[in-house]
């Protein structure tokens, strides 16, 4: 049987009586049903008060213009995939809000969804004919991800249904409540794996105190606090003392990556004799900025720890700029502004915001950040033995971007050119769905063809030493007894006004040095 892709609309109240009609035949179990739409597709319908277009899509439904190429490769693989009558198939979900409000975000979406596809692609092809092979298909919660619990709960049937075979959900590029509360159910109540992307808070983890806090969940990037462990140890291999540097923290609560941040930099500015300057962000961030910058003048400070979102890291770098002291004593004043990964998202905003002045670069103000990758972190040809996987995804940027016919397809990728890899994040997705990838592959055998749930989370246990480690194109990812990534690397990045991109400075490590080759964290790590 075949569920109709084509059809009219379809009224819920005809969907039940065809559900209790093959109740009632019986066998039917296996089939997800999918509840359409005819203003969205099959698996996606209009939710919440702007009728967003949310659900699962095979590839089928773009949701926006930019994602149609991609869309269009994954639907296409996935066809292959299922095709194939002989190999097992299983299905992994890329969970992002698959909807932004402006051309920056919309293409941030895609870099992720193309190191998605380029996973999905690797795992089929270039993987010597391991199996299962990978159906991968997208979840899309809506902005902020405020419709994450009808989607985890589609996703959570797909997982018990032997038409999807759903083994994991992977994606989560934001540190944010709904996000946590979609891995907590998807985790806690529904069972099923989840590998989390570019998430930062150190409180959506896993930890000694609290050990079963999302059972199942796995991480591959630093958190906060070891993005900013990172950060101390470059700084103080570049001299940087903390009786240079003042905290400027947002005081909002409740927002996981500015919370974990706030604590992650008060212990890297411990002895600083100056207090913290505090802000609230409102219609009077411009003027309340421009006042905490005159008593930043007053101080002999040179490093700002920026404890904030990216909104107002942008306010307060053209207030920073504009400041009255650009001259102490006859000598110009500098500043260098550290933050989190989340500048990223400033960093392309601002390449794309022609009325954002980029003269305040020249008047003594660094921007410097923590990104979980970066395409020159391995050299430039890369090299080195972490250096692997991105060599292989930098090659398929072409290869595996060829529509039927040889059509160049999927974005504006390519071996040489940077643009979807400098901000991190088509790296570190591809990495989040590798991940669940190798997890479900390290326990499938003859006699286990698809492993369950279960077995998927019993593998995060063997994701360490020499032979365990998964290799990123982010540098290895060695999992502690917590499915949290021990000593990954972080590129230490800032923005080039010159060019106006992101420019690597180095890369450093949350203890200071980079892993050995046995890969493992210490015993209580």
């Amino acid at each position: 049987m075949k569920i109709l892709s084509g059809a009219g609309p379809v009224t819920k109240a005809v969907i039940l009586a065809v559900v209790l009609v093959l109740a009632g035949l019986g066998g039917w179990a296996g089939w997800t049903l999918l509840q359409p739409d005819p203003s969205c597709g099959q698996g996606v319908e209009k939710r919440g008060p702007r009728q967003e277009c949310t659900g699962v899509t095979d590839g089928a439904y773009p949701f926006t213009p930019l994602l149609t190429e991609v869309s269009q490769r994954v639907k296409e693989e996935n066809d292959r995939v299922v095709g194939e009558k002989d190999t097992p198939y299983v299905t992994v979900a890329l969970m992002i809000s698959l909807i932004g409000d402006n051309e920056v975000e919309q293409r941030r979406i895609l870099g992720e969804v193309q190191g998605a596809y380029l996973a999905q692609y690797r795992a089929n092809h270039l993987s010597s004919g391991e199996k299962p092979a990978i159906r991968l298909v997208l979840a899309n919660p809506g902005r902020d991800g405020a419709q994450w619990r009808p989607v985890t709960d589609q996703l959570g049937e797909m997982a018990h249904s032997t038409k999807d075979n759903l083994r994991a959900v992977t994606g989560f590029d934001n540190s944010t409540s709904p996000f946590r509360d979609a891995i907590a159910h998807l985790t806690r109540d529904l069972g099923i794996p989840v590998v989390g992307g570019t998430i930062t808070a150190d409180s959506i983890a896993n930890s000694p105190r609290n050990p079963k806090a999302y059972p199942g969940l796995v991480r591959i990037g630093a958190t906060n606090r070891e993005e900013a462990a990172a950060i101390a140890n470059f700084d103080k291999d570049h001299g940087v003392k903390p009786a240079d540097s003042l905290l400027v923290e947002d005081q909002r609560q409740g927002d996981n990556y500015i919370d974990t941040l706030k604590e992650a930099f008060a212990e890297r500015t411990k002895g600083s004799p100056y207090q913290s300057e505090l802000f609230s962000a409102g219609n009077s961030l411009p003027m309340d900025f421009n006042r905490m910058v005159l008593r930043i003048c007053e101080t002999d400070a040179k490093v700002i720890y920026f404890a904030g979102r990216y909104q107002q890291l942008g306010v307060f770098l053209q207030e920073l700029g504009k400041r009255a002291c650009r001259k102490k004593d006859g000598k110009e004043t500098s500043y260098t502004v550290v933050t989190g990964d989340a500048a990223n998202t400033l960093a392309s905003q601002l390449a794309a915001d022609p009325g954002f002045d980029w003269s305040v670069f020249s008047h003594g103000i660094t921007l410097k950040y923590a990104s979980l990758a970066h395409p020159d972190m391995w050299g430039d040809p890369p090299t080195g033995e972490m250096s692997r996987t991105f060599q292989e995804l930098s090659s398929l940027m072409t290869t595996a971007t060829k529509g039927s016919g040889g059509k160049q397809s999927v974005g504006p990728i390519s071996p040489r050119s940077w643009y979807d890899l400098h901000d991190s994040r088509t790296m570190m997705i591809h990495d989040s769905v590798w991940t669940a990838v190798s997890g479900i592959r390290r326990n499938t055998g003859k006699d286990n063809p698809l492993p369950s749930l279960q077995d998927v989370t019993e593998a995060w246990y063997r994701m360490h030493g020499k032979s365990g480690k998964v290799e990123g194109a982010s540098g290895w990812i060695c999992l502690d007894n917590y499915g949290n990534p021990y000593d990954k690397g972080v590129a230490i990045v800032e923005l080039d006004p010159r060019t106006k991109s992101i420019a690597f400075d180095g890369l450093a490590w949350p203890t200071g040095r980079p892993p050995s080759e046995d890969c493992a964290a210490p015993n209580g790590g």
